[in-house]
């Protein structure tokens, strides 16, 4: 499938949108003959590379969607490295995928120690060899997201994984076309990103991007307010930041306005309707490990949309994907029990690099023989099998569309202290996303400070806390466990 519905489609996109653009990057645009030639360049030097999984430093540059088609084509896989994130992040990510082979497009590279490839450097190539020969079960692309014991957790995604996904949309219906011009704001290390560059490019469309170094909102609406983009993925917090602008927000053109990553506010989708009166609104929903999103809720816009505690509804699993919702003894919920929110088909992964134990923990098999994942997501069923979004059953949160474990940060910080406790609290704030506050025992000094410029070269900077609270000792329940509940309403 991978070679038939991407790699084919993609060498003919190449071919035949020649003239047309491909991207446009910080206002410049790069023709889809510019990106060919690219493409090529990188491929030249990967040709000679025996390793199959490659680093890549994940800039907002023509070179790096290039090397991504390129890694593609030689049948690797890549895996991106955040060029802002701290380096003690992203060496464990190269020590445990035992990276060899880096592809860089920076001017100079801080991975002084690796194979560094300088994509910048190289000349450009007319010829594009033909793809290697590659199976399904070969990967596409490894996603380290946040994980539970203080380091980030690899999500291998086949190229299986990624042409269900592909052919799951199309039979959706949502279909893009060579004039279309489509948003990409997300950065390369987060999943939403491959539905975001990957979509349009196969349809011969350009792809309009965001530099992980912008406000996110404010480069969203820029791009809406200039180009005038008939197809957007966004994450539902950046349209809550755009309610104070959306009176100078009209956008006739918009096609197909996506959601996803975070729980979508009723209030603030009614609100971006009146900007985009012509599109085709869609609440999606899906994990990493189910390959970008996995269910789908097109929206009403002029009736009323299924919500619940103010949460639209994220609706039934797309074509080739099954659900089930469970209870606390893996038994199916009937209709409108709540419990937790499980998935399998053809774009779930095989699962996590290198960790049995969280596989055994995430995956389990049915009785009738077929392998799912449990989301950790609390949802139910309605009459009709839409499902309703509840909230998380664990200590993982979204912020601003990217999932974290809290307990990672927690490690972090009592790495800090030598072992003392830590709590990690999140606020959410009804409608604006979550915001992670939290509370330390007893720390001696009280260095707020010293405790964040820590936490600051360990972590990305989503996964920071906007506030750190001293408590002199945490409350405990009657079951003599640290109070979750009461820390988050003290600090709250």
């Amino acid at each position: 499938m991978f070679n038939s519905l991407i790699i084919s489609t993609l060498l003919f996109s190449l071919e035949k949108y020649g003239e047309r653009n491909a991207f446009c990057i910080e206002g410049e645009y790069y023709s889809y003959a510019r990106l060919k030639k690219r493409i090529a360049a990188v491929r030249k030097v990967l040709h000679n590379v025996s390793a199959e999984n490659i680093g890549l430093v994940a800039n907002d540059d023509l070179d790096t969607y290039a090397s991504i088609l390129a890694v593609w084509m030689e049948g690797k896989c890549y895996v991106p490295l955040h060029p802002d994130q701290p380096l003690d992040r992203c060496m464990d990510i190269i020590a445990q995928v035992e990276i060899t082979t880096i592809l860089d497009s920076s001017k100079s590279t801080r991975y002084r120690n690796n194979d560094v490839i300088i994509t910048s450097t190289l000349n450009d190539e007319n010829e594009l060899l033909f793809p290697q020969k590659q199976t399904d079960n070969g990967l596409a692309y490894i996603l380290f997201t946040s994980g539970s014991t203080g380091r980030p957790k690899g999500v291998p995604i086949s190229r299986g994984n990624v042409a269900a996904f592909v052919d799951s949309v199309e039979k959706l219906g949502i279909t893009l076309k060579p004039e279309d011009r489509c948003l990409q704001m997300f950065d390369l290390t987060f999943d939403l990103s491959v539905q975001s560059y990957l979509l349009p490019l196969l349809a011969g469309a350009c792809v309009y991007t965001v530099s992980y170094k912008e406000i996110k909102y404010q480069a969203v609406f820029a791009l809406l307010d200039e180009y005038h983009l008939t197809a957007a993925l966004m994450v539902p917090s950046v349209i809550h930041s755009l309610r104070p602008y959306m009176e100078e927000i009209s956008i006739p053109e918009m096609r197909y306005s996506l959601f996803c990553g975070e729980a979508l506010n009723i209030d603030d989708a009614k609100a971006w309707y009146e900007c985009v009166p012509n599109a085709s609104v869609w609440n999606l929903y899906g994990p990493t490990e189910c390959t970008i999103y996995c269910t789908a809720y097109r929206m009403r816009v002029f009736c009323s949309d299924k919500q619940t505690n103010g949460n639209v509804c994220i609706g039934k699993a797309m074509p080739g994907v099954k659900t089930m919702v469970i209870d606390d003894k893996g038994i199916p919920c009937t209709t409108g029990a709540k419990g937790e929110l499980c998935l399998a088909g053809a774009q779930l992964t095989q699962g996590y690099w290198n960790d049995e134990k969280k596989n055994k923990e995430a995956f389990f098999v049915a009785n009738d023989g077929t392998r799912y994942y449990r989301t950790g997501d609390i949802c139910a069923c309605d009459a009709l099998g839409d499902i309703e979004y509840y909230g998380r059953k664990d200590s993982q949160v979204k912020v601003n569309g990217y999932r974290v474990e809290l307990s990672e940060i927690e490690c972090v910080a009592r790495n800090y202290y030598n072992g003392k406790k830590a709590v990690v609290a999140v606020v959410t704030d009804r409608g604006s996303g979550n915001t992670i506050k939290m509370a330390v025992e007893q720390a001696e000094g009280n260095n707020g400070f010293e405790l964040k410029s820590f936490l600051q070269s360990k972590l990305p900077s989503y996964m920071i806390p906007r506030e750190i609270h001293f408590l002199k000792k945490f409350p405990q329940n009657t079951n003599n466990k640290i109070d979750r509940k009461l820390i988050k309403e003290i600090i709250g």
